[in-house]
Order: C-alpha cells, then structure tokens, then sequence
C-alpha cells in the first residue's frame, strides 16, 4: 500500500526558510520527506539533514529522495540535534524545520497503533525500539495519572470520567487494542456530549500519544538547542498542531527575543539573558482555505517562524 504524504504548510514553511543555493539545512522532522524534498530542489550546492525516529520514515524517505547526493538520513530524536551535527562535523547551520506531531503515514498504518479509526495492537510509539508503549500507560497508569494526562495533553472535559472506566475494564482483563480503548471512552463520554465536535476518542488518543513520546517535555529546549546551531540570520519554521505545543514554541520563541527573562517583579536585570531571535511573524501563519479543503489534518496547524540575530 502506498501511503500519500501532504505535507503542511508546505509553500509557507519553504519560504519561511529563505532557503539559500550553498546553505546547510535541517529537518528535525524527516516524516514523509515532503519539507526536505522542497529544500534539497533549491540548496542544490548545500546540504539537508533529516532527522527521525522511526525507522519506516528514514527507509521511505532514503527511496523518495534517492536522486539527491547531498542528502543525510540520520535515526535520532530530534530533542538530540547538536549531538547529531556534532557527529556529523557541522558547526552551523542556516536553517532548521519542525513539523510536530504524528506523521500521516503513522496514523494510516493501522499496525502502529496511532489511531481510533482501525483496531489495532495499542502502541503509538514513534521509535519502534522504545520499551513503554500506549499499552504500559493504559494498562499501568492509576487512576490519578490518566486522568491528569489525559486531561492536561488531550483537553478533554470528561478526562476524569474516562480514566475511572479505563481503570474499572482492566481489572477484569487487560486492554489490549485501540478499538478496545475507543469503545471504553464512548462508554465514559455521555452520548449527548458526543453529538458534535471531534471522534470522541480523539483528545484522548492525542493525550496517551503525548506521554508515550514525551513529546511536550523535550520541546523548549530542543527549540533552544536548534537556534544555538544557527548562523547569524539564519531561519527556525516551527509548524505545530495543536494548543499545547503552540504555547510551549510562542514562550519559547518570546524568551529567545528577550534581552531579559528576569522576574517583572525584579527591580534590575540578573539573568544576563541576550536576545537571539527575530520574529518573522509575531502571529501564526495558519493554512489558506485551498489546504483546509485539500488536507483536513492541516486544520489546526500553525507556523512561527524565527531568524537568528
């Protein structure tokens, strides 16, 4: 089965990027390769670094990009980019994109667990090779635990509620498969709360995928660690999908502008801070209504896009 792959904000991140012919670039989120196949076209003199966990995304993009020679696929974390150009013997870089989240054709492999749409073995790990899977969180997670997971990563009213049914169905067998945590949530959430809005098992889904990754702990600096690696005026495209990773890049980003950090209730500066990032754009960049209607996940997306001072 081929899986098609819609990058988003495709034309917006490139852009962003101000890509030059000579310039070395980052994809810290290689996924279905859509980003670095753009940028490989214009860095034809440069070099382009993709960077995943999962071994199916470096094996797929290795084919798709396989006319390209100045092109490295590299199995790592993101949260480990210096260690990477380090390894590699790159100081500096002139650009580096994320494109957070779960990749299109992880969520289309039913195997991997990723989804409420198939019933499948209940896993979500990104890197295959990691020993805690959705089924240790569902399966081993107490009542408190789940409930907060579920309620802070997912934003789901009714965490509460699902957590107390997840913990009243393992103790009479294990919940093995996504379709059985689906039905569980339907069960928990009333069927008036079910009416409108998202599949019901969406937040919740979102919520375990979080915490199997660690997805939000490694962020901040991560995002730090990138701009550090960055030439003077070189460019940061953070495309994210949902609210809790926007904020984490919006203060993130807000700090690297920031000549001080200092507590506002300090009368002088201490933390001997010094700005270095630009704004390209003080709001997000959000898809046109050409994506929207062409790629229904591009729905929640949001770009910030930050240059190196």
């Amino acid at each position: 089965m081929e899986y098609i792959h819609k990058s988003v904000l495709l034309d917006e991140s490139i852009e962003g990027l101000k890509i030059k012919s000579d310039g070395i670039y980052v994809d810290a989120t290689l996924g279905g390769g859509g980003h670095t196949y753009e940028i490989l076209k214009r860095a034809v003199n440069g070099k382009v670094i993709g960077i995943d966990q999962d071994d199916y995304a470096i094996n797929r993009a290795k084919d798709r990009l396989k006319e390209f020679d100045n092109f490295i696929a590299y199995k790592s974390n993101f949260s480990n980019i210096s260690d990477v150009l380090d390894d590699l013997n790159i100081e500096k870089i002139d650009g580096i994109i994320f494109d957070l989240g779960v990749s299109s054709f992880q969520l289309d492999i039913p195997e991997r667990g990723f989804s409420y749409n198939y019933d499948a073995p209940l896993d979500m790990r990104m890197d295959k090779t990691q020993k805690i899977s959705a089924w240790h969180i569902v399966n081993g997670y107490d009542e408190k635990e789940l409930a907060r997971i579920i309620s802070e990563y997912g934003e789901e009213n009714w965490a509460a509620r699902i957590a107390k049914f997840i913990i009243e169905e393992r103790e009479k067998e294990f919940i093995e498969t996504t379709g059985q945590l689906v039905s569980i949530i339907k069960k928990a959430i009333p069927a008036a709360a079910r009416q409108d809005g998202p599949h019901p098992a969406k937040r919740t889904f979102q919520a375990i995928r979080i915490e199997v990754n660690k997805e939000l702990d490694i962020l901040e600096n991560t995002i730090k660690n990138a701009v550090d690696r960055l030439n003077k005026g070189g460019r940061i495209c953070v495309i994210t999908f949902h609210s809790l990773e926007d904020r984490i890049i919006k203060n993130t980003f807000a700090d690297l502008n920031s000549d001080c950090i200092c507590p506002k209730e300090f009368p002088q500066c201490v933390c001997d801070h010094r700005r270095k990032l630009k704004l390209v754009n003080k709001k997000p960049i959000i898809p046109n209504d050409i994506e929207l209607t062409e790629n229904a996940r591009a729905r929640s997306s949001k770009l910030r896009i930050g240059e190196r001072v």
